[in-house]
């Protein structure tokens, strides 16, 4: 199998693996006052210190989750009470559905949220939490963060940034983007599945309301026994990702090989993270082609993984006004680890896909 999901889950990173083992290994609850305990709790401490100086936040402004979807959850129903909420149209489903009620701020051709509107949305109402990730799932997409915070700044508004498929494919630091939150998820890195964390700013760790209460775990942000094999692993993945630039050479061969074979590739004139392609056959069903590429040993996916294995047109694709193309899509995602020999193979097997069912069709 060539594994190229990588947007769905990062295959685990040795140094992941290690720490979730010696986690593993040893016993004990963070909140116990026993030797064993006080271990754990330095175990948990030394992972908060990692992750908290790898993002740009500080260790007492970082809440341990189970994944970017509870994070996304935590910011916006405990930062979004009593303000308007406002989310990207090409945000995930995560996002989408703990706002089920938000105005969507449009996005262009490529995928890029229209700033313009977001001025004119957040002049005409009152304050708000703006949702707004920092770089696509499905198509890669980099979205100006940064310059969406200042906007957000100029009218008092608060903005949360996705940050799960950037985190370790692109610098992300959450002072320099200037958001209030931000959410990531350990499995995207190259870590266990299971673990994620909320990021904040000063003001949002004062205001942040707790979606789940328990024990006074994470300062009362958020009940519950850590996950610490998972944790540790997490922090040991942020630590060992650098970022995606090397795939860029192999996404390119990627994408010369799809063209080459009639594909379209989906946002190619705005800036992408260097791991994602996704690829249109004109005419020719998603469901179809990732039956083909996996009898070929080829694992790549259609939209967002997270739809109980579902295959269906893409919000994503539709806000870019793509029309029937939507439902042609696939997402090719480089793993941190994928070599010249994945893409070889990948090449080939479109290729051969391609033409044969443009044989069928004829």
């Amino acid at each position: 199998m060539v594994y190229l999901d990588a947007n769905a889950s990062e295959p685990l990173r040795p140094e992941a693996r290690a720490a979730v083992l010696a986690a593993l290994e040893a016993p004990g609850n963070p909140s116990s006052v026993h030797a064993a305990g006080r271990a754990a709790r330095h175990r948990l401490e030394t992972a908060r210190e990692a992750i908290s100086a790898r993002f740009g936040t500080g260790t007492a402004n970082l809440v341990f989750t189970s994944g970017a979807t509870e994070a996304d959850a935590l910011a916006i129903h405990g930062l979004g009470a009593g303000r308007r909420v406002i989310i990207g149209a090409t945000e995930h489903d995560a996002v989408r559905a703990a706002a089920p009620d938000a105005d969507i701020l449009p996005v262009d051709g490529d995928g890029i949220a229209d700033l313009d509107a977001l001025e004119r949305m957040l002049a005409s109402g009152p304050p708000a939490l703006v949702c707004l990730m920092l770089a696509n799932n499905e198509t890669g997409t980099i979205q100006p963060v940064a310059a969406a915070a200042a906007i957000c700044r100029r009218h008092g508004a608060r903005l949360h940034v996705d940050a799960a498929q950037a985190a370790g494919r692109l610098p992300v630091d959450l002072a320099t983007l200037g958001a209030a939150s931000l959410a990531l998820s350990s499995h995207k890195l190259g870590g266990p599945a299971g673990a994620g964390a909320l990021l904040l700013d000063a003001a949002a760790a004062a205001a942040l309301a707790p979606l789940i209460r328990g024990g006074g775990q994470e300062r009362g942000r958020r009940g519950g026994t850590p996950p610490l094999p998972a944790i540790a692993g997490f922090a040991a993945a942020c630590v060992a990702a650098g970022d995606a630039a090397a795939l860029a050479p192999l996404r390119e061969a990627a994408e010369t090989a799809a063209r080459a074979a009639g594909a379209v590739v989906i946002g190619a004139a705005a800036p992408r993270l260097a791991n994602t392609a996704c690829l249109a056959l004109p005419g020719v069903a998603a469901e179809t082609q990732l039956m083909a590429l996996d009898l070929a040993g080829i694992a790549v996916s259609a939209g967002a993984a997270c739809s109980s294995g579902k295959v269906a047109a893409s919000h994503v694709l539709a806000a870019m006004g793509l029309g029937e193309l939507a439902r042609c899509a696939i997402r090719v995602s480089l793993p941190w680890n994928a070599a010249d020999a994945d893409i070889a193979a990948f090449a080939d097997a479109y290729a051969a896909m391609a033409a044969r069912l443009a044989r069928h069709a004829a």
